[in-house]
């Protein structure tokens, strides 16, 4: 090796250590937490904090495996709310994946023993304030109950109801009958389908009373009753809508009967103040005639 190449050596080996000094004090400078810290530091430093807990509070790898599963479901879930947003079948097209998520929520939080002996319950749920696992499904649940899925879903979320069923087959009759004469005149679509909505109208309001409705029954009665009157116009008389016009057509006469009912007592009070005096004046006229007499 010649002595140009000792030298160059010597001369790099001497402008790196300077460098690496130069480093660490400007590193000392600055907090750890800082921007400037993380920017200039981040090529030449990988943190790694996992590496640095001990062993003892690492999370078991059969509950890493729980939590895995759970973010699949979670996810299956999700896209599936989103999917079914407009028009609203959540609780028609998501009740199994709800059903799966809910499951292995229920492995996790329960206090059973997995392999190992251990419970996932602590380490998953409640290690941590923000508690992020027990967010994510309460917010879930939130959806679900907002939405009454459990009227229209058995209680081992395996089916939809009968209800909700006869519900959806008589539904889908109205909207076949208006697919049928949508493109005729819209006066034979009011007269031939009239028959059909009535029939869902009436299911509906039953349903209303039973408390059986769900978001997917009243989201999509909604859009047929918009259908009916808005882009068909037709008109069709609720069934409720009579003891209403009922009341209103007696409060509205009410007052007329009232007058009425005043008027024929007064006239009925004015006769009898006037017969008594007719009797006494006749009373009077027979005395002096007894007494030219």
């Amino acid at each position: 090796m010649s002595v140009l190449q000792v030298t160059t050596i010597l001369v790099a080996l001497a402008y790196y250590g300077y460098a690496h000094a130069t480093l660490n004090e400007l590193a000392s400078g600055v907090a750890p937490q800082s921007p400037v810290f993380l920017s200039n530091l981040g090529s030449y430093y990988t943190l790694n904090l996992l590496s640095a807990f001990p062993e003892s509070l690492d999370v078991s790898n059969y509950c890493i495996e729980l939590l895995a599963i759970f973010g699949k479901r979670y996810s299956t879930y999700a896209n599936c709310l989103v999917s079914a947003a407009r028009p609203v079948k959540v609780c028609e097209n998501c009740y199994e994946s709800y059903g799966e998520l809910g499951e292995i929520y229920k492995n996790i939080s329960s206090d059973q023993m997995g392999p190992g002996n251990e419970s996932c319950r602590t380490s998953l749920l409640h290690s941590d304030r923000l508690m992020l696992v027990v967010q994510l499904y309460n917010n879930i649940e939130g959806i679900w109950a907002a939405s009454e899925c459990k009227s229209c879903v058995s209680l081992e979320l395996h089916s939809l109801t009968n209800d909700t069923l006869y519900f959806m087959e008589t539904l889908n009759q109205s909207l076949g009958c208006f697919e049928k004469y949508q493109q005729s005149n819209q006066t034979e679509l009011c007269k031939d389908c009239k028959a059909t909505y009535k029939r869902l109208n009436e299911l509906y309001s039953r349903m209303e009373r039973n408390h059986t409705l769900c978001i997917d029954i009243e989201d999509s009665m909604n859009i047929t009753r918009r259908l009916w009157s808005k882009t068909f116009n037709c008109s069709f008389p609720r069934a409720e809508t009579v003891p209403v016009i009922a009341v209103s057509s007696f409060m509205l006469f009410l007052p007329v009967i009232f007058y009425l009912s005043s008027f024929l007592h007064s006239e009925q009070k004015k006769r009898k103040l006037i017969h008594p005096k007719r009797a006494k004046s006749n009373t009077s006229f027979m005395n002096i005639q007894d007494k030219l007499s």
